[in-house]
């Protein structure tokens, strides 16, 4: 292990790196170190490397963990500007310390909308992922201290232990060969488990609270006198103080919210101390010699139809940006094609992670002769009322070189006018495609955006190279710095350039490079590989949608599938499957194999990238997944060990959010609030809701959801039934957490379905009321997603059907710990509004249905009934003629008039029949807030509207006969109110 950081060090010495010291103080992350938090900030050019022990007390294991541990040794690089090739020397400096790169299976995996809290800091870049395991670690740092980096810095982060493990090819850290005679295990176990003890149960939650406080006291002093140093080692020392508090799990969601503001605040004063002290820059290498963009291949100028292959090489992108990209690319060349006058062939559009690909067939040698033509001033201003031509046509004509005999007309009606038509001949293909093909990179967006060095452009990851082909000619491309040419790249494992010779010869090009460029081909492949792979031992990869959520990401992480079929052991089947799934699945891309019953296997399908080593990467895949599934066992075993009434007292230790107390006041709110909702409904077995409510949130006390938060509910009904519950309570307080996303699962139980609505009435109810509703795009409290699941609980379960939310919300404010204001319930209802008209937007109704039944959205499922009768009659003649009534009564009624006053000066026949209807009318419908019976009901009434504002004049000069004939339109109007809001109607 020394060896490696040896050569780790003397590979970054050579490319102009700084090799310092680690910090001399627990420190979280690497990149809390000055030598990277504080020198990325400013223009000055800076590269360094160390190595630091970075000490997370949460990832405490006792020594049991093979590759998770308190304390561990992290090298880390930064190289600002940011070279243009990182990910290239990420691969070289792994040559330098022994990775086979050919052999191994070495993976970019997205670590999108990567961000730390405390720093305030934003990167987009990769986990580096060897044979399963991530050992490293590339980022594009965007921003720091909420400020954006100009230039943009690359930050490397390798984990030695992990690497060391894979080289020495040892199953557990403790047997790294450390040095001389020497293991891992020898120098640093004993520490690790002592530690371990000390962070995970001995360290005082007390005193941590009071060092934490007494860290930021100091930070802030040292911010007051100026000195940025010396309060950055204060920051870091808090930092640690929280680390341990998380560890002991004494901190809420909320409380972290709190104290991660705290900290960012800090470091960004800190940082602004640092800039305004920082002199003088430190030198950097120069950026890295490319290839040459034309290298190779003698250019013919195509006469004839020829092929063209248009290439966009980027770094590894995300699986969903590459199926953007694939749409965004066909959309953009389709709209330039058609505005141009190029024929063309069979257009088609694929994509890898690393390239995004067009092939056009049959492209013309040059373009159709067209007519260009120049616009001028308006008909009407040209000439003049004798047709003789004005100063502004004959200006345009001097300034076209024409005269006014060669000036024409375009346009029709009143949009009419001069211009000057000109023959343009058509232009070589070669001159034509450049334009569009730079105007579709430009084209290129993402919701997500990176900028990178000395680029103006911006997307999710950085375009580094274009190929642009028409025949064998190169189509002269130019955006931002890229020049387009015949040069392209293979994947990582086998990093080369590939000169393509003609745009024929790309896909044999790429096959022989061992890239499947066509993304159906490529997931086809990977379907056969991995069913084959299960096969050998009589099993098969489900075809669920989660399992075909893995094999699409796979498809687009992987240019040459390979499919490695592994076991990771019976023992790990103990555990719950949801965990299990949650590991092959989420942490490591893997697909699951079932028996012919559907039973869960011990065995698992990898997708490696290219023709790799078999049996070194399958033992990669192996140890890397039970290194996770040994972690989660930890977690699983601790918490059986742990009573039933233990993990509900642990929530008395969590704090939720200042002002609402501990995260066992909340669930005993949750249980309270769900019983006043009962108390209004009929039928809830009060009994088995009041069991249920003792019991909710308990696995938020325990190791296993600490480690994975989407287990919550999961897990509480694990742990219930195995220590004696009922399957009823168990299946509630499982019930509590859904759902957990749009389109999950919705509560089944009665007392799931109170708990959950409870919960997240409480939630929003209780975070408006200290003012943490969430405002832009920031929700980091998951208000909006808990406003989604009122509004889905309260549409599907018939349980609810009479329920108000605004009734609801009252209910809940009641039980807070203070004084919930109107104001406060109106912004909680106003937000459960939007999500109500968001869902149902998002399902496909007309947006004018919702929001005419807006008006009900405090009971949806009620909403729900008139969206759907609006939508059955919402065409229909009769309807149309209601609304038109409606309407024009509306339209002629003063928005502040009321109906106070009689009708006694109506005497026309026209006015009177009018009457009539409306006081029928009214008197059969009450209140009403049903469409078909309104419309029933209403049926009659616009022949009368129709018939009196065909014979009867409103503003007449008698005041009592205008004021009347008003009242009756008003009257008219009214009749629709509590059904629809017709207004919203078209």
């Amino acid at each position: 292990m020394q060896e490696a950081l040896a050569q780790l060090s003397a590979y970054w010495s050579a490319k102009g790196c700084l090799v310092v010291p680690p910090m001399n103080t627990e420190i979280g992350a690497a990149t809390l170190h000055p030598a990277t938090a504080l020198r990325v900030l400013g223009p000055a050019p800076w590269r360094v490397a160390y190595a630091e022990s970075v000490v997370r007390p949460g990832d405490a294991r006792y020594g049991r963990s093979p590759d998770v541990f308190h304390c561990f040794t992290q090298f880390q690089v930064v190289l600002k500007p940011e070279p243009g090739n990182a990910p290239e020397m990420v691969l070289e400096s792994l040559a330098a310390i022994g990775v086979d790169v050919r052999k191994n299976d070495i993976r970019f995996v997205d670590k999108d909308h990567w961000a730390s809290p405390t720093l305030g800091a934003k990167a987009l870049g990769w986990e580096i992922w060897l044979n399963g395991i991530e050992v490293a670690g590339l980022l594009y740092l965007q921003q720091v201290a909420d400020m954006p980096l100009d230039p943009v810095a690359a930050e490397i982060s390798y984990g030695i232990e992990r690497i060391v493990m894979a080289l020495q090819k040892v199953d557990h850290v403790k047997d790294i060969v450390y040095g001389q005679g020497l293991t891992y295990g020898d120098v640093f176990g004993n520490t690790e488990y002592e530690m371990s003890n000390y962070y995970l149960d001995d360290a005082e939650v007390g005193t941590y609270r009071t060092l934490l406080e007494e860290y930021a006291l100091e930070t802030a002093r040292m911010i007051d006198k100026g000195l940025a140093v010396p309060a950055h080692r204060c920051f870091v020392k808090m930092s640690h103080a929280y680390d341990i508090l998380e560890a002991r799990g004494a901190l809420s969601t909320a409380d972290r919210n709190r104290q991660f503001g705290r900290m960012r605040r800090y470091f960004k004063q800190i940082a602004k101390l640092w800039l305004d002290r920082a002199e003088g820059s430190v030198a950097t290498a120069g950026r890295p010699v490319r290839l040459s963009a034309h290298a190779g291949g003698e250019e013919i100028s195509p006469d004839g139809p020829a092929t063209l292959v248009f290439e966009i090489g980027v770094e590894d992108l995300p699986a969903d940006e590459v199926r953007q990209a694939l749409a965004q690319t066909r959309l953009a060349l389709q709209e330039q094609l058609a505005a141009g006058r190029l024929d063309h062939g069979k257009l088609e559009v694929w994509a890898t992670a690393r390239r995004i690909v067009a092939v056009l067939a049959d492209v013309a040698g040059k373009e159709r002769d067209g007519i260009r033509i120049t616009r001028g001033p308006h008909v009407k201003n040209a000439y003049d009322s004798d047709g003789a031509a004005t100063s502004a046509a004959i200006g345009f004509a001097r300034s076209q070189g024409v005269g006014l005999a060669d000036l024409d007309r375009v346009g029709e009606a009143n949009a009419r006018y001069v211009c000057v038509r000109r023959a343009e001949p058509g232009r070589p293909a070669v001159e034509a495609l450049g334009p569009m093909l730079a105007h579709v990179v430009r084209s290129l967006s993402s919701a997500t955006k990176m900028r990178w060095h000395d680029s103006t452009l911006s997307y999710r990851r950085p375009i580094r190279r274009l190929v642009a082909l028409l025949g064998t000619r190169v189509i002269p491309v130019e955006v931002s710095n890229l020049s387009a040419g015949r040069v392209t790249q293979t994947h990582h494992a086998i990093p080369r350039p590939v000169n393509i010779t003609t745009a024929d010869e790309y896909l044999s090009a790429m096959e022989d490079a061992g890239i499947i460029v066509d993304e159906k081909r490529r997931r086809g492949a990977i379907v056969s590989a991995a069913a084959t792979a299960a096969a050998g031992v009589d099993g098969l990869v489900a075809d669920d949608p989660e399992t075909e959520a893995v094999i699409d990401r796979l498809n687009f992480l992987v240019e040459k599938p390979f499919a490695v079929l592994g076991c990771f052991g019976e023992d790990a089947l103990g555990l719950p499957e949801a965990a299990v799934l949650r590991i092959l699945r989420d942490h490591q891309i893997h697909l699951p194999v079932r028996n012919a019953r559907g039973a869960l296997t011990p065995y698992f399908v990898a997708i490696a990238n290219g023709y790799v080593d078999e049996g070194l990467v399958r033992r990669g895949y192996e140890e890397a997944l039970r290194a996770n599934l040994d972690h989660v066992m930890f977690c699983y075993e601790a918490d059986l060990k742990t009573p039933i009434l233990d993990l509900r007292q642990r929530l008395k230790d969590v704090a939720y959010v200042e002002g609402l107390g501990s995260l066992d006041d909340r669930a005993t709110r949750i249980a309270e609030i769900s019983g006043d909702l009962a108390a209004t409904m009929s039928g809830v077995d009060v009994a088995a809701l009041r069991e249920a409510g003792r019991w909710i949130k308990i696995d938020s006390g325990s190791r296993m959801v600490g480690e994975m938060h989407n287990l919550a509910g999961l897990m509480g009904r694990e742990y219930l039934l195995r220590q004696g519950a009922s399957a009823d309570t168990a299946q509630a307080v499982f019930e509590v957490e859904l759902p957990r996303h749009d389109g999950d699962y919705l509560p089944e139980t009665p007392a799931g379905t109170l708990l959950a609505l409870a919960d997240r009435l409480e939630l929003m109810v209780g975070l408006a009321c200290i003012g943490d509703l969430p405002k832009g795009a920031s929700d980091p409290l998951g208000v909006r997603r808990a406003a989604a699941g009122v509004v889905a609980i309260c549409r599907k379960s018939s349980a609810l059907d009479g329920l108000s939310l605004a009734d609801a919300v009252a209910i809940t404010a009641e039980r807070m710990p203070m004084t919930v204001s109107i104001e406060t319930r109106e912004a909680v209802l106003k937000l459960l509004a939007r999500r109500w008209e968001r869902q149902l937007v998002s399902e496909g109704h007309p947006v004018e249905h919702v929001r005419a039944v807006r008006l009900h959205a405090v009971r949806p499922r009620q909403a729900d009934r008139l969206l759907v009768q609006l939508s059955y009659v919402a065409d229909r003649d009769d309807f149309r003629r209601l609304l038109k009534s409606l309407q024009r009564a509306r339209g002629l009624v003063p928005r502040e008039y009321t109906q106070d006053g009689d009708y006694a000066c109506l005497v026309e026949p026209a006015d009177l029949a009018l009457l009539q209807t409306v006081l029928e009318i009214a008197a059969m419908l009450h209140p009403m807030t049903d469409v078909d019976a309104f419309l029933a009901t209403a049926c009659r009434l616009p022949e009368a509207v129709d018939r009196f504002l065909d014979v009867s004049l409103i503003m007449v000069a008698d005041p009592d006969l205008r004021a009347a004939r008003i009242r009756l339109m008003a009257a008219v109007a009214a009749l629709g109110d509590g059904v629809l809001d017709w207004t919203a109607l078209h």
